[in-house]
């Protein structure tokens, strides 16, 4: 889906139904032609406090007088709105009108800087398109067509790529098991090849034999579907190496092995590859959007199953790097995928790494189902990431990486355990698992288990995969 720019008034525009943006300030632009031909009602209705001016309150008007078109969204902007204020507004407006089949839908938000409206035209793209990707009759359907009233078209066309890159990572992540497993999920990925300035490289079972990788692929071996990996190239520029790997965790479906999840654990983890979906939705928005910058994805993807073959409690596996890996835990999986992966990214010589990763429950202990947590060797890299994420409105909170979390790790046939000593602090001895494998780079591990995927809609996106951080990576790209 794509939104389109028009220049037509609200008060001739012919849609099926029109969004106004407001917030606590005084109305200009659309909303006060809506209210003066209404006569006061668009006023009345605020200081009624029956539409809310906080940002994403939504409130239906079904044929105001004066207009053409039958329905009236209006969507509070907050105070002073923020990125992520225009991305919950343009989320929610959308995402209400959904229920119904509906031709064209035009948003008249006030005047926004391209950041602003970029965000907004982003969110009322990913707020129109659900989870509902097998549904014989679905529930919620997007506009045909959306319309933004703005003489911005750069902001709106860009905000609308970067809504696409999100909703590819959604889609990803929301697809069923059966239909989304390594070799298919690479395939998907190849596609990006198609764009400018990308090429996508893929290793199949033999290449990641041949290349040592056996801490992802003792993963893999309980699953009659083949492991892959995937390595994502754009060069914006014409720089030798890139200014950032992204990597990701891809674990398509993850039963937890020998270590067997319960059935409730297991319904959601188609969701377990989040992270390498997350890898693909960045390039993809970064790559349309042209930006001058050089940077590389990497994913590493395997079924952690069941099986006579499956990987072992006490068995020892050897990662690419040579170190070697007791492994106490099956179900603690997409560590030893991403040890691998990391050290192929070493190969490639970026400034700087981050790694995306649906990785642990503790960490959504410790922050809640919201907000991602940091793990960093680099603090100015860190706080990049922490700034542009505020910049966008996503939630995340860096987390320490105490040295004495290492001690736990220590094994005693091998050089490393693939869990620590007990539950307690389990996301910091993930991520210090982690730091074995990135050397001196400049590495930042985002711990995703707890907004990538969530049971229930909020009122700007609909329940399913969250294509969380795809934003905020798109973000420091296109400022590299």
């Amino acid at each position: 889906m794509t939104a389109v720019t028009t220049s037509e008034s609200i008060l001739n525009i012919q849609a099926d139904a029109v969004v106004v943006g407001i917030s606590s300030n005084t109305l200009s632009g659309a909303a006060s032609e809506l209210n003066e031909v209404t006569k006061g009602g668009l006023q009345s209705l605020i200081d009624s406090k029956k539409a809310k001016t906080a940002a994403g309150k939504v409130t239906s008007w079904l044929q105001p007088q004066g207009i053409q078109s039958p329905v009236v969204v209006i969507v509070g902007l907050g105070d002073s709105p923020t990125a992520g204020d225009c991305f919950k507004a343009g989320g929610a407006a959308a995402r209400s009108l959904t229920s119904s089949k509906l031709e064209s839908v035009v948003f008249y938000f006030p005047e926004l800087d391209s950041a602003l409206l970029e965000s907004a035209v982003a969110g009322s793209i990913v707020g129109s398109t659900g989870q509902e990707l097998h549904k014989k009759n679905p529930s919620r359907h997007a506009p045909a067509q959306i319309l933004w009233a703005t003489a911005n078209t750069d902001a709106v066309a860009n905000g609308s790529k970067i809504g696409a890159g999100v909703n590819l990572t959604r889609e990803l992540v929301n697809q069923p098991p059966n239909y989304i497993y390594p070799e298919s999920f690479a395939d998907q990925t190849a596609e990006l090849a198609e764009l400018e300035n990308v090429s996508v490289e893929i290793w199949d079972k033999a290449r990641l034999e041949a290349e040592n990788c056996g801490s992802l692929l003792g993963v893999a071996q309980g699953s009659d579907f083949a492991p892959r990996l995937v390595i994502i190239r754009y060069k914006g520029n014409d720089s030798e190496n890139p200014s950032m790997a992204i990597v990701g965790k891809g674990v398509t479906y993850d039963s937890g092995g020998l270590s067997l999840k319960p059935s409730e654990g297991q319904k959601t983890m188609k969701c377990d590859m989040a992270g390498a979906a997350t890898v693909v939705g960045t390039i993809k928005a970064v790559a349309e959007l042209g930006a001058s910058c050089h940077i590389v994805g990497l994913v590493g993807l395997v079924e952690n199953m069941v099986s006579g073959n499956s990987y072992r409690l006490g068995d020892v596996l050897t990662s690419r790097n040579g170190k070697t890996i007791e492994i106490l835990n099956t179900d603690a999986e997409g560590r030893l995928v991403l040890a691998d992966v990391l050290d192929v990214t070493l190969g490639l010589k970026p400034d700087h790494i981050v790694d995306l990763a649906t990785l642990t429950g503790a960490c959504c202990v410790a922050l809640g189902l919201d907000i991602a947590g940091l793990f960093t060797n680099d603090q100015e890299w860190c706080d990049q990431i922490i700034n542009s994420a505020a910049t966008v409105g996503e939630e995340v909170w860096q987390m320490p990486m105490t040295p004495h979390f290492s001690e736990q790790l220590k094994s005693k046939i091998a050089d490393l355990k693939n869990i620590g000593t007990g539950r307690w602090g389990g996301a910091i001895t993930a991520a210090k698992f982690l730091e074995e494998f990135v050397g001196d780079a400049s590495w930042t591990h985002i711990d995703i288990a707890g907004p990538a995927f969530a049971d229930t809609a909020k009122s700007y996106i609909d329940g399913g995969g969250s294509g969380v951080l795809v934003r905020t990576l798109v973000n420091i790209a296109r400022g590299m």
